[in-house]
């Protein structure tokens, strides 16, 4: 692993060995509780105080058989928490009821989303519509619930101390048994007077529907406001398939990128794929950017309806951010644009995909005229590249979240062009265009980075924190807690940690306290 350095020469085209890469999928075989933690280099900085949350799948092979895609295995959350420069780590599986019954069958039940198949071929899986909730993609802390969530469905609510399951909430009545509910919520750091946890449930058909909540993250005596409290919510409709991962917010608006994307459900019922699986890019067509005016906001007096504005072609999974350009009235939202949805066909073992023939993430930022978006949306748009190398995880410092930001982070390739398992973590300057990179190659692959503020720093100074990244060390066949200081990308400390965890999802961060 390599200290911070600024990114200019090109690097090899070959930095990876896939055999290392490969050997993170594999079962997490142990629950741990409270293990203490040792820095292998450096020192844990003593003003760390807090807990790292991260999901991701934990379980792919069951009974011998591998899952398809390492999407539909079963979620397992890890907690990393610190205080006065120490660490200890804790981990449990998510008790899922799908969970629960392939424990005890000893095999796959259910149907995977990705490609998973039970046993016994087609026939066995024909007709076969039920959804396994594997609450595998993020954890966030709401009241007095850790939330584990998978967007198809409800959220797991947990134990924030001891991880343990205690089954799936309803969020006290806001949500009907079965309704989705967002993997990807966003944190407004205030923009309404006071945090919310905002997210939305998308209902999918050839007419698609999306309701946005607004949740309290913190109880207010003065005003009888809860924790996890339900502040505002709106529903809204649009005709055709809307496959929606993750959004962005502003003070004023929610953005979703409606991708240009078709379903065909027949291969589905017939049990030879997996739900996504059938889908599959419109050739030719590009997404739709969806303004949706955020319930109580001075654009949702001016724009009862949401705004439908023609998006670059290609296709999105995360943003970075986006943010209201006072200056210019703009609305610019920052995106992680694909030339293609990017899936693994059913013959293709994903632990050997070939990453040349699939198309690689790259950071694109799109200026919305908003008063050109009601009389000629097509012309609404401006656009161009922040950073053209591989990258993904894209986040900002969480004041930043709706508001015009300075700096981004995000896990990238070692290689400058080109797509390859991600070996690094980036800090890009967005004004200047300066690049600083850690790297993990070419043993180690990065996670998702989480960004932590310094404890009483100024807000104004978004770099002044520490980035947390889980890597895979190929070279240990183990997992480690990489802390890098923000503002120099710098080693602060290097955990090993006795888990080995999969290539995971996402996480968040929970300061002591909150």
């Amino acid at each position: 692993m390599t200290p911070a350095a600024t990114a200019s020469a090109p690097t090899p085209s070959a930095s990876y060995n896939r055999a290392d890469w490969a050997s993170a999928f594999r079962n997490v075989v142990s629950e741990l509780s409270a293990v203490s933690l040792n820095a292998a280099r450096g020192s844990v900085p003593p003003e760390l105080s807090g807990c790292l949350y991260r999901n991701g799948p934990g379980r792919l092979e069951r009974g011998g058989r591998w899952v398809h895609h390492p999407f539909d295995g079963d979620g397992m959350i890890t907690a990393l928490r610190f205080e006065g420069g120490q660490a200890q780590l804790s981990n449990r599986f998510v008790r899922t009821a799908g969970w629960q019954a392939e424990e005890e069958a000893g095999r796959f039940v259910y149907r995977g989303v990705f490609g998973t198949q039970k046993p016994g071929g087609a026939l066995a899986n024909a007709f076969d519509l039920r959804l396994k909730n594997i609450a595998n993609t993020h954890v966030v802390r709401l009241g007095d619930q850790l939330l584990a969530l998978w967007e198809a469905a409800e959220p797991h609510a947990l134990d924030p101390d001891t991880l343990e399951t205690r089954g799936i909430t309803l969020l006290d009545g806001v949500l009907k048994p079965g309704e989705a509910f967002s993997a990807h919520p966003r944190f407004d750091p205030g923009h309404h007077g006071e945090r919310r946890m905002v997210t939305f449930g998308v209902k999918a058909g050839p007419t698609s529907s999306i309701r946005l909540m607004e949740f309290a993250v913190a109880d207010d005596p003065g005003s009888g406001v809860r924790a996890g409290q339900l502040l505002a919510e709106r529903r809204d409709s649009f005709r055709g398939f809307a496959f929606l991962h993750d959004f962005a917010i502003t003070p004023q608006w929610a953005v979703f990128l409606q991708n240009a994307i078709a379903f065909n459900p027949l291969p589905y019922v017939f049990g030879q794929k997996g739900a996504a699986q059938c889908l599959a890019s419109k050739p030719g067509e590009a997404g739709q950017f969806w303004l949706i005016p955020r319930p109580g906001s001075a654009a949702a007096e001016r724009h009862p309806q949401p705004l439908r504005v023609p998006a670059p072609e290609g296709f999105v999974f995360h943003h970075l951010n986006a943010f209201e350009d006072g200056a210019s009235g703009e609305l610019v939202v920052d995106s992680l644009y694909y030339a293609d949805f990017p899936s693994i066909g059913p013959d293709t073992d994903f632990r050997s995909v070939d990453f040349e023939s699939i198309p690689e993430g790259q950071l694109l930022r799109c200026r919305i005229d908003l008063e050109r978006a009601e009389a000629d949306p097509a012309g609404a748009v401006r656009q161009h590249w922040l950073e053209q190398r591989c990258c993904e995880f894209a986040t900002v410092h969480p004041a930043r979240q709706g508001l015009e930001p300075r700096f981004a982070w995000m896990a990238v390739a070692e290689r400058e062009r080109g797509n390859d398992p991600l070996q690094a973590i980036e800090k890009l300057d967005l004004v200047s265009g300066e690049r600083r990179v850690w790297s993990a190659a070419p043993r180690g692959f990065v996670s998702e980075p989480v960004f932590v503020p310094r404890p009483g720093a100024d807000a104004a100074a978004e770099d002044d924190g520490w980035l947390l990244c889980v890597v895979w060390n190929g070279a240990r066949c183990a997992s480690d807690l990489v802390i890098l200081n923000a503002a120099d990308m710098g080693e602060q400390a290097v955990l090993e940690l006795p888990l080995a965890i999969p290539h995971g999802l996402h996480g968040s961060w929970v300061a002591a306290g909150a």
